[in-house]
């Protein structure tokens, strides 16, 4: 999508591994900038979670490809609003349970899904006014978006996020009941997709020391520097 000036057709991409805050900031600048919100990560789990529903054995990459071609998934692109479907099924509390955390990957590195899930994010990103957020959305789903950032944290500041949000706590037992889930989600994903190191144009923005309002700050500075539109509005509206 070419450079716009406008919020009309607006694309916001961002990237990050996780536990680097970039879902909580996605949807605070979303709601910002009054645009949508798609979290693609969460079409991978609505994926991985039918097929877990279903019986289909993980391993079975043309099971997977068939019913990720097939299934109905709809996202509301309310940056206030977390809701997921999946052929009618409501799975918005669903596919964060660690069940799915833990065989998520296999469905995302399937090459077949991947191909398919982006071909459905960008039909997302081809219709502007949206932030998009995931794995590969800065080098994949939306590389010609007019801004493109990818969040980072070093991994003791990601585990404790991530430990905090599933156990209320960041203790030693709890980073190390964390620690794969982390760790070994973002090997896993680096092998299909590109979110660890900023491509040429995507802006870095290391959120290890920051506090959320401090992320979504920097973030609207990034998007207002390259939008004109943008910081007009961020001006009017403070």
């Amino acid at each position: 999508m070419p450079a716009t000036s406008s919020l009309d057709r607006i694309v916001i991409a961002i990237d990050g591994p996780s536990g680097s805050g970039k879902s909580t900031v996605s949807r605070r600048v979303a709601a910002r900038l009054g645009l949508g919100y798609l979290d693609t990560g969460a079409t991978y789990r609505a994926v991985a979670w039918a097929a877990l529903d279903r019986g289909l054995d993980l391993e079975d990459g043309a099971a997977l490809t068939a019913l990720a071609t097939s299934a109905v998934i709809e996202q509301s692109p309310d940056p206030t609003q977390d809701s997921v479907r999946i052929d009618g099924a409501d799975v918005t509390q669903a596919i964060r349970e660690q069940r799915i955390s833990a065989v998520v990957s296999k469905v995302a590195g399937n090459l077949d899904v991947r191909k398919e899930l982006v071909r459905r994010q960008q039909e997302v990103a081809a219709r502007g006014r949206v932030v998009i957020e995931g794995r590969d959305i800065t080098t994949v789903v939306a590389p010609d978006a007019p801004v493109r950032i990818l969040l980072t944290a070093d991994e003791r500041a990601r585990l404790e996020r991530r430990a905090r949000e599933l156990h209320g706590t960041t203790d030693d037992a709890a980073i190390a009941a964390t620690h794969d889930s982390i760790v070994r989600r973002d090997a896993d994903d680096s092998k299909v997709a590109s979110f660890l190191t900023a491509a040429e144009g995507v802006v870095e923005v290391d959120t290890s020391a920051l506090g959320l309002d401090e992320v979504v700050a920097e973030v609207l500075r990034v998007v207002a520097e390259r939008v004109p539109a943008a910081a007009d509005l961020l001006e009017r509206t403070p």
